[in-house]
């Protein structure tokens, strides 16, 4: 038995990449978290430029608080231990009635990063129903590599296009709705994807990234991440400030070097090196 999930629930993990959902935030919470988020935007015209919807526990206290939720890490060392560093942040928003989705794909393929053990958390701040375009994922896809093709499409919130080489009719796929406040889990290899938001409604949802210690990062010589839960002896990411205010000058020059890190890194070459589920 963990600190939040059982053991039956830590194998289904293991064996199928993701655990949907789990309670965490109030009614209340989630209300302050949006008006916070909707203030930030109409502060930068409307909507935030994408440097800034990556990485925004670096620039304001109430990300990093959420990133250091307890009953969050609770789980997340229920999966891979103790020594917890975040990787990153990206808010994930689709305007009601938009036709933006997010192709199938695999994380890891483009992260760099060393360690296959990396969970990916995802925060709904408003309802994220199948209508409103909630993720999806393939069970068990993290077992494989599978290749992804770069399509640069329009409507695609992936930075390249990311799609899958895979017949997906050929595939079971599991919905995972969330409620405001629910947080789903998945394993970085775990395939998975999303569509288009049909709702009258805002679908907004808030990522985290959460990977060993002992986690390299293969594509640059640089890269940053924030420990939140215990001990790093690895030292392979520079740790990120603490933010306490909102925009300190010294977090706005460390969050434009990530940036940019974080840009070279996800523009990389795809991999050449996969196999088909």
């Amino acid at each position: 038995m963990g600190k939040v999930f059982t053991s039956d629930e830590v194998e289904k993990y293991g064996t199928e990449g993701w655990l949907s959902p789990l309670d965490v935030l109030t009614q209340e919470e989630v209300t302050d978290c949006r008006k916070r988020l909707e203030n930030w935007e109409s502060d930068r015209g409307g909507a935030l430029p994408a440097h800034e919807r990556s990485s925004g526990h670096i620039l304001f206290p109430w990300i990093d608080s959420l990133m250091r939720n307890d009953k969050i890490l609770d789980a997340v060392e229920d999966l891979i231990g103790p020594d917890i560093l975040c990787w990153n942040s990206v808010f994930w928003i689709k305007e009601a009635s938009s036709p933006s989705y997010v192709g199938w794909h695999q994380d890891l393929e483009y992260w760099g990063l060393s360690s296959s053990e990396v969970v990916s958390i995802w925060i709904a701040l408003s309802d994220a129903s199948e209508d409103a375009g909630c993720m999806s994922v393939i069970p068990g896809s993290h077992r494989d590599i599978i290749p992804h093709s770069e399509t640069y499409a329009e409507n695609n919130l992936l930075s390249r296009g990311q799609e899958l080489q895979i017949d997906l009719a050929r595939q079971t796929t599991v919905s995972m709705p969330l409620k405001a406040g629910q947080v789903s889990f998945h394993n970085v290899r775990t395939a998975h994807g999303s569509g288009p938001n049909t709702t009258s409604d805002r679908r907004i949802g808030l990522s985290f990234h959460y990977m060993p210690t002992n986690t390299e990062q293969t594509l640059s010589d640089w890269d940053t991440a924030a420990l939140v839960r215990g001990e790093d002896v690895h030292h392979n990411f520079e740790h990120c400030p603490q933010p306490t205010a909102d925009l300190e000058p010294d977090a706005v020059e460390f969050h434009q070097r990530a940036a940019n890190a974080m840009r070279e890194i996800i523009y990389m070459g795809a991999h050449s090196d996969q196999r088909t589920l």
